[in-house]
């Protein structure tokens, strides 16, 4: 195996993966002691403790991603699938193209090709050892989609099967050029949505990508009203998607009436056209300019998502968030858009003084006035979605309810409950219908309200 593994060139990042490299080193020192090891059973004991270690860890990418059969394959279509290479950049954006890079590709795929079909059966028979032969026949237990990562999955499957069809390195060629050309390079091909992390092995302020995997799969139907918010923000979307002119958006207006249900359905209506979210918080806004630059050459379209984002007036990050939209110096680009939620019109708190013509503590009272207002100002559009009254409340609850026929109750009194529940709460939104349904899903047959 190390054989083939070190002699990569364009695919030599795949060995920044543990689990290849680790087991390619094994077995090279499996092959080069194996006079020693027939000699001292405690040699065979170490390397068969070894393999069983990344064996463990295969089992654990398996299921994370729900791999099934082959699991090697799976494993090594995974690694070709995630890697970031000027070849795999340049698929993603315009397909095959002539190139001298494409002789070096045939060159790695040649060595990859052996690393698909390996055999494993001499490793096996002199250590007397059968896990290969299970990894490469695995039967997976089954498990629900949001158990695992799908989305991912059923791209990897895809490949895997492709490439173990491939009868040699020109028919490898053509399945990965494709695959990167449909699906994209790396996490951010893989992924339809993102959050910032802090990376771990590196200095403070520098950050990773971290793949959402169990991401809602909700859609904008099963927002009950609110459709003229709801175009607009389609509106807005497919224009962005469509290489027209779009704006940033807010979403603002009372807690609980769906703008954050809105985005997240927006991301799985538009994914499969190109469009990613990555999610920050507003600590993390000194970031934007990492990030930026991060995903502005990449071919997929990005939200910047901030959830429920306001500012105390002692706060100064917003600075960072008014400098990326309106106002540096680099433009921001094309391909990247911010969409906000927030409670607040206004995002930066405001107090009674900012309404007095004159305070005394300031003397460019205009001046402050204007500060705070300004973040909200370099968003293009501004939807509101206000607090819905009694009548769309109910009419929120009757839809959440017909999508759970187990709850057998007639239609008055699931209102009459549902009016009462909004009593007990203290106000009325989409959220407390859906708090309500909960409610009443969570409560035995025995205990749910009857005629």
């Amino acid at each position: 195996m190390h054989q083939y593994t070190a002699g990569l060139i364009v695919y030599q990042n795949l060995l920044q993966d543990e689990l290849l490299r680790d087991l390619a080193d094994i077995f090279s020192r499996l092959e080069s002691g194996e006079r020693q090891r027939r000699e001292d059973s405690s040699a065979s004991d170490s390397i068969i403790a070894e393999i069983y270690q990344q064996i463990h860890k295969l089992l654990d990418l398996a299921t994370v991603y729900g791999f099934d059969g082959n699991l090697w394959q799976n494993y090594l279509a995974w690694l070709l699938a995630m890697t970031e290479n000027p070849f795999s950049f340049a698929c993603e954006k315009r397909g095959f193209r002539e190139g001298s890079v494409n002789q070096l590709v045939l060159h790695d795929l040649r060595l990859i090709h052996s690393l698909f079909h390996y055999r494993f059966e001499p490793v096996e028979q002199a250590l007397s050892i059968d896990c290969f032969s299970l990894i490469t026949n695995y039967r997976a237990l089954e498990k629900e989609h949001k158990n695992y990562n799908w989305f991912v999955s059923s791209k990897v499957h895809e490949l895997s099967q492709h490439l173990s069809e491939a009868e040699n390195e020109h028919q490898m060629l053509q399945v990965l050029t494709t695959f990167y050309q449909d699906h994209g390079a790396g996490i951010l091909g893989l992924n339809k949505a993102f959050r910032l992390k802090q990376a771990a092995y590196q200095s403070d302020g520098d950050f990773d990508l971290e793949p959402i995997t169990n991401t809602v799969e909700t859609t904008l139907d099963d927002l009950i009203g609110y459709e003229s918010q709801k175009q607009r923000l389609i509106e807005n979307t497919e224009a962005f998607i469509s290489d027209r002119k779009a704006n940033n958006l807010l979403l603002h207006g009372e807690s609980g009436t769906g703008k954050s249900t809105c985005i997240k359905a927006i991301l799985n209506m538009y994914h499969s056209q190109g469009l990613r979210i990555i999610e920050i918080y507003k600590h993390q806004l000194n970031a934007l300019s990492w990030l930026i630059a991060k995903i502005k050459n990449r071919n997929y379209k990005f939200i910047i998502y901030m959830d429920d984002l306001s500012f105390e007036e002692f706060e100064t990050d917003y600075k960072y968030l008014k400098a990326v939209i309106e106002g540096g110096v680099e433009m921001t680009p094309d391909n990247i858009l911010i969409y906000a939620t927030s409670n607040r019109r206004h995002l930066i708190k405001e107090t009674w003084t900012d309404r007095n013509d004159v305070d005394p503590n300031d003397i460019h009272h205009s001046d402050t006035k204007e500060e705070k207002i300004s973040l909200v100002n370099r968003f293009g559009v501004t939807i509101y979605f206000p607090r819905p009254d009694q009548e769309v409340y109910l009419e929120i609850v009757k839809g959440i309810a017909s999508q759970h026929p187990e709850l057998a109750i007639p239609e008055d009194m699931l209102i009459e409950q549902a009016k009462r529940w909004g009593l007990w709460h203290g106000n009325i939104s989409g959220r407390r219908a859906r708090q309500f349904i909960n409610h009443l899903l969570s409560q035995s047959k025995e205990d749910q309200p009857v005629p």
